[in-house]
């Protein structure tokens, strides 16, 4: 895990310790980072958002990204404090809750929390991006003007994933899931998924990722004939347990070629299923994302695991 340089099409802008309105850039033109610990300064991160407030012009501001302490193994509910805020912040566009790195944090103990509220109070959000599961929900029947979802996770809870698989969200254009490992809270099955790849409730959506999935194979043979892939220009299966098996489910299943990516890195493919897909797929147009090739970990198969096989983000 890094800190983003970079969120919704604008450079990450660290708020400065005790910095002054005249030192800080025009708020519209930079996704404002908070990060406030012992790395960066002294100053709690409560003192740090209150003189943001007060320095800033809220109204002009496009894009919060959320680091620790408001995200990390002791924290979480960081968007409270925009919440509070929301009838200032009205051409808020963008946000990013968990900004941490591995050495703040592992993505498993990430705290997150009900994000309904959250998406109820800026019903003009375009983009949210989510680092961590703990916790995680997401009980929302529809967002009017949501384009990007993404939820990165090492495990993300089942009933999350069922909630943003139903939802209603006419605009969204990307959606990513890291489904994550069952030890650290993932486990969301294809019956979990079944209204996303049904294809209700999202007719605009023309990018998706269903990754980092120890249960990748089935994700790719219950794809291969789903009604949501017809709208794709791209899809990714990647992070994941994907070996021949699924593989071959994509290639056997409905049409591929009208996708301009497919993004398998971190696999577990044999090198002539390698070359079947890039021969299948790439004179069609399709770029092949294939790096990554794992081979099967013989100490998990020792202890239990039949194909040795692990996602590419758990802990």
């Amino acid at each position: 895990m890094q800190h983003v340089r970079e969120f919704h099409g604008l450079p990450a802008f660290t708020v400065p310790p005790f910095a002054h309105a005249a030192e800080l850039p025009d708020p519209a033109a930079v996704a404002w980072r908070f990060q406030c610990g012992p790395y960066e300064s002294d100053e709690g991160y409560e003192a740090c958002w209150e003189r943001f407030v007060a320095a800033v012009e809220l109204e002009k501001v496009r894009a919060i990204v959320l680091g620790s302490p408001w995200y990390d193994s002791e924290g979480g509910g960081g968007e409270r404090c925009l919440i509070e805020q929301s009838h200032r912040l009205t051409s808020l566009e963008a946000v990013f809750l968990g900004d941490v790195e591995g050495d703040e944090s592992m993505i498993s103990t990430v705290g997150q929390s009900d994000l309904a509220p959250l998406l109820a109070a800026f019903p003009g959000l375009r983009e949210l991006a989510v680092r961590g599961g703990d916790g995680l929900d997401f009980p929302v029947t529809g967002h009017e003007e949501l384009r990007v979802l993404r939820v990165e996770s090492g495990g993300l809870p089942p009933e999350a994933a069922a909630h943003i698989a139903a939802a209603e969200l006419p605009a969204l254009e990307r959606l990513e899931l890291w489904l994550g490992d069952d030890e650290y809270g993932g486990g969301a099955t294809v019956e979990d998924l079944a209204p996303l790849f049904a294809g209700t409730g999202k007719p605009n959506l023309r990018h998706l990722g269903i990754q980092n999935s120890p249960v990748q194979d089935e994700i790719a043979a219950a794809l291969a004939s789903a009604a949501v892939v017809e709208r794709l220009t791209s899809l990714s299966l990647s992070m994941g347990t994907l070996s021949d098996a699924g593989a071959q489910a994509l290639l056997h299943g409905q049409p591929l070629t009208h996708l301009e990516l497919l993004d398998l890195s971190h696999h577990f493919l044999s090198r002539d299923m390698m070359l079947r897909l890039w021969t299948t797929l790439e004179p069609a147009g399709v770029r092949v994302h294939l790096r990554g090739r794992n081979d099967e970990d013989e100490d998990l198969i020792e202890f239990g695991d039949a194909h040795g096989r692990y996602v590419a983000v758990a802990e």
